[in-house]
This record gives C-alpha cells, sequence and structure tokens, in this order.
C-alpha cells in the first residue's frame, strides 16, 4: 500500500467509484464498489512508478494529506 494522498468519489456520468491520486498527475482508476476503486489505483500507482523510471522521471514523494486554504 502506498501514502500517497487517494481521492475516492462516485460519479453518476461513469456509474462507478474513482480513486484519483492528485501527487501523481494522470493516475486513477475506477471501479464497481469502493474497495474494488481501491484495489486498482493501487495497481495503477506501481504502474505509473515503473513507467516514470523507465522514462528516467522524478517520482514525487508523498505529502500525505493535502491542505486546501
Amino acid at each position: 500500500m502506498t501514502k500517497y494522498e487517494i481521492i475516492l468519489y462516485w460519479s453518476a456520468e461513469d456509474d462507478s467509484f474513482l480513486a484519483e491520486v492528485p501527487e501523481l498527475p494522470g493516475c486513477a482508476a475506477d471501479g464497481r464498489t469502493r474497495v474494488e476503486a481501491l484495489e486498482n489505483v493501487e495497481i495503477v500507482i506501481q504502474e505509473w512508478m515503473e513507467t516514470a523510471r523507465e522514462l528516467g522521471r522524478p517520482i514525487p514523494e508523498p505529502k500525505g494529506r493535502l491542505l486546501f486554504a
């Protein structure tokens, strides 16, 4: 399990739960249930990091909870 913040919400348009990782641009997954969306996003996070390594791109350190003013 990663330490990146994951935003989980229901999308009526997609008829599924969406899980987004704000610290990793473009990193998101969906699922029929909350649990499935979270399981899927963990896989996508690993794939995101593998691709970044292969391309020589930096991988941001997890910041934890994002704060909004």
